[in-house]
C-alpha cells in the first residue's frame, strides 16, 4: 500500500460534517472545546459528531486551550475522543499525566510564540503540531507561512503540519515540511465551522495523491 499523508480536518460542527470528512478519506476529525472560538462545540454536540466518526472508523481529536486536566479527561470521556490536542502553554506534567490516562496527546508549538519549536525536547507527546501564531485566537488564524522552517520537528515524532493551508497549497506544505499529517480548517470552509464538501473532498484528495519519499509515521488510528 502507498504511503500517504494523514489528513486531519478541524473545527468540525455537525454530525453531518464528520461523514463528509470520512467520505472524502479523512483519518481525523478535530473539534475545538475553547468557548472563544467561531468554531466552539458544547459537549453533547460534540459526543454527536464523535458516534458518527466513530461509525466511519476515522479519529477524533479534541482541541483545548489551557484547560485543566480533570475537565479534559471528563470531556474525552464524554465525547469518546482518541486523542487530545493542547493548543495553550501548558506543562509537560499535564501532557504526561493525559497519556498516562491512555489518550494520545498532540503537543501543539508555535514559530512565533511560546511554546516554540525548541521545546519538543521537553514534552513527551505522541506528535506535535506546528503552525505560526496570529492574531487573537490560539490557532493559526488561517495565516500562510514558512512550513518548511518546521521540517526539522520530524526529529522529535511524527509532525502535524497547520496553518494556511487550503487544497491550491498542500501539496507545496507537503514539499516544504515532509508532515506526516496535515491539519486543515478555514482552507475548506464557506465560514467558520461551515465546512464545504467541495473543498474537502478537493483538499484531501490533493494529500492522498501526492507521491512521498519518505517515511510517514502513523499518528491517528
Amino acid at each position: 500500500m502507498r504511503e500517504t499523508v494523514q489528513v486531519k480536518i478541524c473545527g468540525i460542527t455537525l454530525p453531518e460534517q464528520a461523514l463528509v470528512c470520512a467520505k472524502a478519506g479523512a483519518d481525523a476529525i478535530g473539534l475545538v472545546f475553547y468557548a472563544k472560538s467561531p468554531r466552539f462545540v458544547k459537549r453533547e454536540t460534540a459526543r454527536e459528531i464523535c458516534i458518527a466518526a466513530e461509525e466511519e472508523g476515522i479519529a477524533r481529536v479534541g482541541v483545548f486551550v489551557d484547560e485543566a486536566i480533570e475537565s479534559i479527561l471528563e470531556t474525552a470521556l464524554f465525547c469518546g475522543l482518541n486523542y487530545v490536542q493542547l493548543h495553550g502553554a501548558e506543562s509537560q506534567q499535564t501532557v504526561a499525566k493525559i497519556q498516562k490516562a491512555g489518550i494520545g496527546v498532540i503537543k501543539a508549538l508555535f514559530l512565533n510564540k511560546e511554546p516554540g519549536f525548541e521545546k519538543a525536547v521537553h514534552y513527551p507527546a505522541k506528535a506535535f503540531l506546528a503552525e505560526c501564531a496570529g492574531k487573537a485566537l490560539p490557532g493559526g488564524n488561517a495565516l500562510a507561512w514558512d512550513w518548511g522552517l518546521a521540517r526539522h520537528l520530524r526529529n522529535s515524532g511524527p509532525l502535524i503540519l497547520a496553518g494556511g493551508l487550503d487544497p491550491q497549497n498542500a501539496v507545496q506544505a507537503i514539499a516544504a515540511a515532509q508532515p506526516d499529517a496535515l491539519d486543515v480548517s478555514s482552507g475548506v470552509e464557506d465560514s467558520p465551522g461551515q465546512k464545504n464538501p467541495g473543498k474537502v473532498e478537493q483538499f484531501v484528495g490533493k494529500v492522498k495523491e501526492q507521491s512521498i519519499s519518505y517515511k510517514i509515521r502513523s499518528v491517528f488510528l
